[in-house]
């Protein structure tokens, strides 16, 4: 089922029936279940560990790191002037002692995804520019790759420091499709993938969504929306989106959203964006189209200015279970800084053997 182009409020209603009609269908259609559960047992093997919001990250060393961003609760700014002392890491409630430390100094492999179905088409002549803008940022180390999705992902340009092939392919991304999905369970699975096989492995991993439609409900010839998120957890990406804002695009997104809300009381698979990029440790960030520019900038700038932090855990087990995260930052910052904010992944899978 395909969304028609929103044009006026009154849309709204028709929408919102249309989508409960389909999730109605979809639930109650035994073939569907089937079709998915076949389709995810064919797919690369991944133990899924729930619950599925959880954070995971699997490592082959003793060594845990973690990104950590600090901004200004209020203002949203980036607090720079930090040291290792400043912070404490627990895992399992237990503190642990922070053997590295950096900020901004790790290489970044950046994976663009670009939208290019649905209804609305988010990759402007504006968005491409501030695309451009902030790519011409980063530094000569750091390496992006574009990643194209609808239907299904696929790899536009590879992993490069050359910034004249990333232009060459933000000058080159392929016709929006209307009559297209927007299959989140498919660009997370292959984006995570692809990092996994390609990415820099001494660097950070970002993947940045530029969207306007951040929840959805899972493509049925694709991996589970589980399947998709333990890859993302399991590449050690942080999740980012780019949300450009339109009258249009407000519409379509707030009909996805009440839908997959309403879908997932009845059990239906949906992906949601935000959520993963909060488990990740990432963020979200919107604005209008034409001042798109500064918001691409900040979301650079966010990535670029995260402290590196890694400790070995006092517990030596090599079980290969679900460790839970906690970085905080010691009262005496919060007492010279005001209140702050830490975005920072919340688990990690521990070796084993």
């Amino acid at each position: 089922m395909r969304i028609p182009r929103p044009t006026s409020l009154y849309v709204l209603p028709v929408l919102l029936l249309a989508f409960l009609l389909f999730v109605g269908a979809a639930i109650t259609s035994q073939n569907f279940t089937n079709h998915l559960s076949s389709v995810f047992a064919q797919t690369r093997e991944r133990k899924v560990i729930e619950p599925a919001t959880v954070e995971v990250i699997k490592t082959d060393v003793d060594l845990v790191t973690v990104d950590a961003l600090v901004l200004q609760k209020k203002t949203a700014r980036v607090v720079g002037d930090l040291t290792q002392d400043d912070f404490i890491i627990s895992e399992d409630g237990k503190p642990q002692e922070i053997s590295h430390f950096s900020q901004g100094s790790l290489p970044l492999s950046v994976l663009l995804l670009i939208d290019r179905g649905g209804c609305l088409d988010p990759f402007s002549n504006e968005v491409r520019h501030a695309a451009s803008e902030a790519i011409a940022r980063l530094k000569p180390t750091d390496e992006v790759a574009v990643m194209t999705y609808h239907n299904n992902a696929d790899l536009l340009q590879k992993f490069t420091r050359d910034r004249w092939s990333i232009n060459f392919a933000l000058d080159h991304i392929p016709p929006h499709d209307e009559a297209a999905n927007h299959c989140l369970n498919k660009a997370f699975y292959e984006a995570a993938t692809y990092m996994d096989q390609a990415a820099n492995p001494t660097g950070r991993r970002v993947i940045i969504f530029i969207t306007g439609v951040t929840r959805n409900f899972d493509c049925a010839d694709g991996p589970s929306g589980n399947g998709a998120k333990q890859a993302i957890y399991e590449s050690g990406s942080v999740v980012c989106g780019l949300v450009p804002i339109t009258v249009d695009q407000q519409m379509e997104n707030g009909v996805m959203r009440w839908a997959t809300r309403v879908g997932g009381l009845m059990r239906a698979s949906t992906l949601n964006i935000t959520e993963i990029a909060a488990d990740t440790g990432g963020e979200v960030l919107q604005d209008k189209p034409e001042v798109l520019d500064q918001t691409f900038a900040t979301l650079m700038e966010h990535i670029r200015s995260r402290f590196s932090l890694a400790f070995v855990s006092t517990n030596k087990l090599r079980d290969g279970t679900v460790r839970k995260l906690k970085i905080e930052l010691k009262p005496a910052v919060k007492k010279s800084h005001g209140e702050l904010v830490v975005k920072a992944r919340h688990s990690y899978v521990a070796p084993r053997g």
